[in-house]
């Protein structure tokens, strides 16, 4: 109760006599359960005050409030806010509070849950989501992927209607097609719907629909097997990476940590985000690894130098918290696991700090050609990378110097 006392008397009162009341103290123990700071829950509980005198004047109860009517309090009220200077005014602190509020509303059953998608469309998705999970094994990343794509194009034919695959027609596909690339026009985002629709139409063969018209409408843009070569960091570029994590201004183990699992061990970023505590054998000096893309559990050895930056980071930088996550998100709220962008916007801050233009994955890039240029086969790269396929591992043969080497013929009119 010192965030309440801390109010001005008005603002107090608007908030302690006004219809969210009965809700002070849950939100209060919301905050606390976040670990936010002191300062944020006191422009919080300001927010609230606000909102629940706006409520009070408009005859409001909490049990009517939803998105609609925050936006109108935002959109319609706060610019032309005539109450006591008191009232919070700063629009983006008023969205994240009764962001909050909702989702404490929604918790204590006191208005109903956001509507899920429904109809014809909603029951397709859904089957069509159960078959990639169940018998594709896809991850939950892919899958999401190609439900928003095969979502959209059910919605442009067949919103509002029962659906009825054998009436899409090729000219509705390629103008799907077309809208999509005019959205987003990248080669991989075309890769990307070409992909989704042509496994979306395989699934409705199998049900029985005739699509192989629909099929034969769906051009992948040009992107030749192994045409590229892998953008590994060089020796010194990994030298100057691991410096830049050292000289970081925040939570410099956290972003050591997070590259050397990415440089030594070749993680990908989601699992970086999903390791726990416990799956770690320190003794043993291994990592377990579970729930990745190929869907498998792997054990993986703990190199000296990882295991060190983990230990640091451990032991100096990672809050107190119950969660079993490995790592732990540096502001509030506290009480959930960090997620994959903080991973890749940790990683990506250190490369830019060192002056290095590569993404997150160039450090996988990095571990496989090192392995290959220290005599290691494809078949080990694959399975350090623990890839499902040995074709996506051979793009790093390109990379053998020393077999390369051996085959390399004369150069014409040298000496050699």
């Amino acid at each position: 109760m010192d965030s309440i006392r801390s109010l001005h008397p008005l603002a107090r009162a608007w908030l302690l006599d006004g219809p969210l009341s009965p809700y002070v103290d849950a939100f209060e123990a919301l905050m606390e359960r976040g670990r936010y700071a002191e300062g944020t829950v006191s422009t919080d509980l300001r927010a609230l005050a606000h909102f629940a005198h706006w409520m009070t004047r408009c005859r409001l109860a909490a049990d009517q409030l939803d998105e609609s009517l925050v936006e109108l309090f935002l959109d319609s009220h706060v610019p032309r806010c005539d109450c006591h200077a008191t009232a919070l005014r700063t629009h983006g602190d008023l969205r994240a509070s009764l962001v909050h509020l909702l989702a404490l509303l929604r918790e204590q059953q006191i208005i109903v849950e956001l509507p899920g998608p429904s109809g014809p469309i909603a029951e397709e998705l859904h089957r069509y989501n159960v078959h990639m999970r169940d018998a594709r094994g896809l991850g939950v990343g892919t899958r999401k992927g190609r439900l928003a794509i095969v979502g959209r194009l059910l919605q442009c034919k067949f919103a509002g209607t029962a659906i009825a695959i054998g009436e899409l027609q090729p000219e509705d596909v390629r103008g799907f097609i077309a809208t999509e690339l005019t959205r987003v026009n990248s080669v991989s985002h075309a890769s990307a719907l070409a992909a989704a629709l042509r496994a979306y139409f395989r699934y409705r063969a199998t049900c029985g629909d005739a699509l192989h018209a629909l099929l034969g409408v769906i051009s992948s843009p040009a992107r030749w097997s192994l045409a590229s070569l892998p953008r590994a960091l060089t020796a010194e570029q990994v030298q100057l990476l691991l410096a830049s994590c050292a000289d970081a201004r925040s939570t410099p183990l956290r972003m050591l940590a997070m590259v050397h699992l990415a440089l030594d061990l070749g993680l990908r970023v989601g699992e970086i985000a999903r390791l726990e505590m416990n799956d770690f054998d320190w003794r043993a000096g291994t990592v377990t690894l579970k729930g990745t893309k190929s869907l498998r559990q792997d054990v993986l050895p703990l190199p000296a130098a990882t295991g060190e930056a983990l230990a640091a980071y451990v032991m100096h930088e990672r809050a107190a918290t119950t969660l079993p996550t490995l790592f732990v998100r540096r502001m509030a709220p506290h009480d959930r696991p960090i997620g994959v962008d903080a991973v890749s916007r940790a990683i990506g801050r250190a490369l830019r700090h060192a002056g290095i233009d590569r993404s997150c994955h160039s450090l996988r890039h990095t571990l496989a050609c090192d392995l290959v240029n220290h005599g290691s086969s494809i078949k080990e790269v694959a399975d350090v990378l623990r890839h499902r396929s040995m074709n996506t591992s051979l793009i790093y043969a390109k990379l053998d110097r020393h077999a390369l080497a051996e085959v390399a013929l004369p150069w014409p009119g040298s000496t050699a």
